[in-house]
């Protein structure tokens, strides 16, 4: 099937929309186990980003798992097509000169450098949420820990799943020792230092609830 398919190259590219909107796509892969703060610092990097004028997007685990990937399970296999599919989405953001940024466990290393290769060199920077196991299963915001040890979710992270962490992230942060805020500050420094970001504007745009 793939052999009567063909990439098509627009006139419009990565780079003059990134040139449009004053910074570098990139994307920034938020790993850990369930409870680490993924979520939390994403969030709060996101209204970060937003707040100084920048453009970006973000995806979270569960919402994915809403629609695109509300078909797969947690089998090993569904979880490397689950990060599969996101990887593609996730470099089409990209190209459309998002700064993106994804919370998923993804749980396998082999997977994450298959979606790092899916990207142009420095474009992926993978940000490993530390927080050791027995932090997340104390938090266990969701119940998912408590529901694993009795064995009402079967092949859960860190239980009876397997979690491979990152040999060599770009970023490495413990929620234990950071609050969420922190952390978006020190991701958002990254992002300048590397020069993915080119000035460090405030935009006046509030985020809906209060000025942040």
């Amino acid at each position: 099937m793939k052999k009567n398919i063909t990439w098509h190259d627009h006139s419009i590219n990565k780079i003059h929309r990134s040139v449009q909107k004053s910074q570098k796509s990139c994307l920034l892969w938020l790993t850990g186990l369930s409870g680490s703060g993924k979520s939390t610092v994403a969030g709060a990097l996101d209204e970060l980003l937003f707040q100084r004028g920048y453009h970006s997007y973000l995806l979270d685990g569960d919402n994915v798992r809403y629609g695109l990937n509300k078909d797969l399970g947690l089998s090993d296999d569904d979880r490397r097509e689950n990060i599969r599919r996101i990887g593609e989405m996730s470099r089409l953001f990209v190209d459309a000169g998002l700064i993106t940024i994804c919370a998923f466990i993804s749980p396998f290393i082999e997977e994450r450098k298959r979606v790092r290769s899916l990207l142009e060199q420095n474009e992926f920077i993978e940000v490993f949420i530390s927080t050791p196991l027995d932090v997340c299963e104390e938090r266990d915001p969701k119940g998912l820990y408590k529901k694993a040890r009795k064995g009402q979710i079967k092949n859960f992270t860190g239980i009876d799943g397997i979690y491979e962490p990152p040999i060599d992230p770009e970023i490495e942060v413990d929620t234990t020792s950071m609050d969420p805020a922190a952390c978006a500050e020190l991701i958002f420094e990254t992002l300048w230092k590397r020069r993915l970001i080119m000035d460090n504007r405030v935009s006046k745009v509030q985020v809906v609830g209060g000025e942040k």
